[in-house]
């Protein structure tokens, strides 16, 4: 038997239509944070060439900032992390999920429709009250039908729903770049670490070899006379000594190579990067301005669009309180036997509005509306905080590499003089004027000087890369997905 709409049921139809899209819950606004006008390490005119003004930063913007610095090696590794990075590649698949979740919600905007038939034997009891006795026992339902269901967004209960799912899409997408940006960074500061062990490898063997000269020179003198078994024993000392640091840098080498082979995705048993020794300084590495930094770092980005999808959940939870209203229709036909199936008293529909409202549910949906408030002032502190520890490692880059290039100033100018004491001293003792613990004392300034010098470099190398880091590797917040994914 059919249902006719009625006049009341259109009308609460048209209702719905004309009210759809008035949205229930605050409106977004993202939070406010005021950046500084400048960074505090913000250098002067004449800080170096660390500090040249802009050229490096067209590099660096392109996103392959690593290509700043010109080693053609550093760039093999960086291209391979793409593809090789088991980390990366669970990032991006965390993405498409959430990019799946947009799609799935989206799909509440449109009519579900289903659809049902089947063929049904059955028997009613002999002995039913009230069953007429020339009515058959046995009989056969024949059915086929099809139902509509819509829900008018009426209280934008969907949009909310779409707003947050695609909200946490971008924050996922951005969250994939931060893991992306780390990766890279890695991937270079290792990198650097490894070419700075080479240094050290190259002077320490150049230091043995120095040192086994010296032994040879001491253990003559000793045979004529002119030094005592306590030089012998000094010398031997001081050449044993740096041979046991030579080794120690084959393991620390050793231990960085296969941080990078997992890092580009490769066996560390089969990897292997050839020696070459870090000799030139880092590039300039301009900063910008603070107020860059909210578009140019993928985590803020991820943490401003988490503030949005709790915002879109306050909405949702306050929607809550409203009536639910569905557009329900079905039809078919229906038949005791297959001739009467499709004839046209067999045929049965409905269509009409249905809608309801929760009444009492004990304070659920007042309490479920204050943990969206409470998540929502969480996400906020959270933007803010991550805007906070951004500037904060920005600033910490930009001193590391203004001290570190005093630093290696300095230092340059104690190993020149610490290589002009070794030459004395030297001279001195092949002279017979001076004693070998002079020389030992000498050898010990000199490769310290030296060493110390190494390790300056492979610093700044790797402030540097935290800079572009910090800086957010030339990313910009408007590449992030609209969040409105295709089919």
């Amino acid at each position: 038997m059919g249902r006719h709409r009625t006049a009341p049921a259109w009308g609460l139809l048209l209702a719905a239509a004309w009210t759809a899209g008035c949205a229930v819950g605050p409106r977004y606004v993202a939070p406010a944070v005021t950046p500084p006008a400048a960074y505090k390490e913000t250098p002067p005119a004449d800080a170096g060439k660390d500090w040249a003004a802009a050229r490096p930063a067209d590099a660096v913007a392109r996103g392959a900032w690593w290509t700043v610095y010109g080693d053609p090696a550093l760039n093999g590794l960086e291209a391979q992390i793409e593809a090789g990075n088991e980390t990366l590649k669970a990032a991006q698949a965390r993405f498409l999920q959430a990019r799946a979740l947009v799609r799935s919600a989206r799909a509440a905007y449109l009519p579900q429709v289903g659809a049902a038939a089947g063929v049904t034997p059955g028997a009613q009891s002999g002995n039913k009250p009230l069953r007429s006795p020339l009515a058959p026992r046995t009989y056969t339902d024949y059915l086929v039908s099809g139902d509509v269901s819509w829900e008018p967004d009426l209280w934008q209960r969907i949009g909310r729903t779409v707003e947050a799912s695609r909200a946490a899409a971008q924050a996922s997408a951005a969250d994939a770049e931060s893991v992306r940006l780390a990766l890279h960074a890695e991937c270079a500061v290792d990198y650097f670490v490894l070419r700075g062990l080479d240094a050290q490898k190259q002077l320490l063997d150049d230091s043995v070899a120095a040192y086994e000269k010296t032994l040879e020179l001491t253990q003559a003198r000793h045979a004529g006379g002119l030094a005592s078994g306590a030089d012998v024993a000094q010398a031997e000392t001081q050449l044993e000594t740096t041979r046991a640091q030579d080794i120690d840098t084959d393991v620390q080498r050793a231990q960085v190579e296969h941080a990078i082979a997992v890092l580009v995705g490769q066996p560390a048993s089969t990897f292997s990067i050839a020696r070459r020794p870090l000799t030139t300084p880092p590039p300039s590495i301009p900063p910008g301005v603070p107020s860059q930094l909210l578009e140019r770092r993928p985590d803020i980005a991820a943490a401003e669009r988490r503030v949005a999808a709790a915002n879109a959940e306050v909405g949702l939870a306050q929607a809550a309180y409203y009536p639910l209203v569905l557009l329900n229709g079905a039809g078919g036909f229906e038949a005791g036997s297959i001739g009467d199936w499709f004839r046209g008293l067999s045929a049965f529909w409905s269509l009409g509005p249905a809608a309801a409202m929760t009444v009492f549910d004990g304070g659920r949906r007042r309490a479920v509306s204050e943990q969206a408030r409470a998540a929502y002032d969480q996400a906020v502190a959270g933007y803010r905080q991550t805007v906070l520890e951004a500037f904060e490692e920005v600033e910490d880059s930009l001193v590391a590499l203004r001290v570190l290039g005093v630093e290696a100033k300095t230092t340059d100018a104690a190993v020149a003089a610490a290589q002009r004491s070794l030459a004395l001293a030297m001279s001195r003792y092949r002279g017979g004027v001076a004693s070998y613990l002079e020389v030992t004392a000498a050898q010990t300034a000199a490769l310290s000087d030296q060493r110390t010098a190494v390790g300056i470099l492979t610093r700044r190398m790797t402030a540097s890369v935290l800079l572009i880091q910090a800086l957010g590797g030339g990313w910009n917040a408007s590449t992030l997905p609209s969040g409105n994914p295709g089919p």
